[in-house]
């Protein structure tokens, strides 16, 4: 479900209300969120700030259930964190991202 597009100049992921957008040709990375009904601003960066791709992963408190991020990181240590549904979602997704971006894990 993630991956809704993966050509050699772009690939794009989606979950939920988040997608992830890159793009060779413009260069760049974008992470548009939605909130509600509203788009937020996209957050974009060019592919080069990106100097690898992690998994995250938390534990909810109250109910005990694993939270699973891809992680893309740029190179100033910030990080985009793309949700997934679970650990191979977020294996799967990582794998992608470091084979379009040829960055190693």
């Amino acid at each position: 479900m993630p991956i809704t597009e993966s050509t050699p100049s772009r690939l794009v992921l989606a979950s939920g209300s988040t997608t992830l957008t890159l793009d060779k040709d413009a260069g760049k990375a974008s992470l548009q969120r939605k909130m509600l009904f509203w788009n937020l601003k996209p957050t974009e960066l060019p592919l080069s700030e990106f100097s690898s791709v992690a998994l995250d992963k938390a534990v909810d408190r109250a109910s005990g259930v694993e939270i699973f991020h891809s992680m893309l990181v740029t190179r100033g240590g910030a990080a985009w964190a793309f949700p997934a549904s679970d650990r191979a979602d977020a294996e799967k997704n990582m794998a992608a991202l470091q084979e379009f971006l040829a960055l190693q894990s």
